[in-house]
């Protein structure tokens, strides 16, 4: 699949993080007070503690504006760095936080998921695209960890089940019957990225995953 190209209006630019043109800014605002010390009374100059304060406003009013462009610059840096590593990740298995499976053919859909602690049962619920219940997976007792179930692509009944997109929940117990609280995962490898609106979002599975959402990446072809 090919990478789509950045798109460069989608990165905001410090234009638009500038107030707007209703608003004084800092040249605005020593015109008024250059204006103001060219048409004061020569009998009733400005006193220098009334003169002193517009200056102190004036300095206040430059350093939130350098402030506002620092900061306008840190994003866009921040922005720009987020999508060079999104495009890095291509070729690369990444693991995301999602429980959506593709299935095609006859092959095996892997179930991903983690358990924060140890439980003595441990079912998985498959539903198909509309939420209609599939199938149940029982995977016995499993250790606190990251672990792989693999789905043969059969409802409950033993028939194959058509292709495509499908859901699944992790369902686990300790053995005093307490709920076990786990997590389910979308792997696979990163095959392009997308950019929308300047969030990059990764191509794995045929899914379009956001970069938030990824929890760790690996070499393909390593030890998972």
């Amino acid at each position: 699949m090919a990478v789509s190209a950045i798109n460069t209006q989608n990165v905001p630019s410090m234009e638009d993080k500038r107030s707007p043109t209703s608003v004084l800014g800092k040249d605005d605002f020593l015109n008024l007070l250059v204006a103001q010390l060219r048409n004061q009374d020569p009998l009733k100059p400005m006193e220098s503690t009334e003169f002193t304060a517009q200056l102190a406003q004036f300095s206040s009013l430059e350093q939130l504006y350098n402030v506002n462009y620092n900061l306008g610059s840190l994003e866009n840096n921040q922005a720009a760095m987020h999508n060079n590593q999104a495009v890095a990740m291509i070729g690369k298995t990444a693991w995301a936080l999602g429980n959506i499976v593709q299935k095609t053919d006859t092959a095996l859909v892997d179930l991903h998921f983690g358990l924060n602690q140890d439980a003595s049962e441990t079912m998985l619920h498959i539903y198909d695209a509309q939420g209609n219940f599939v199938k149940t997976i029982s995977a016995g007792a499993r250790e606190a960890g990251t672990h792989l179930v693999s789905w043969d692509g059969t409802n409950d009944a033993g028939s194959s089940v058509p292709d495509g997109s499908y859901q699944f929940e992790v369902l686990a117990g300790d053995a005093r019957g307490n709920n076990v609280s786990s997590e389910t995962f979308v792997v696979g490898v990163v095959s392009g990225v997308i950019f929308d609106q300047g969030a990059a979002h990764l191509q794995v599975n045929d899914l379009s995953i956001p970069m938030q959402s990824v929890v760790r990446v690996a070499d393909t072809g390593s030890s998972q």
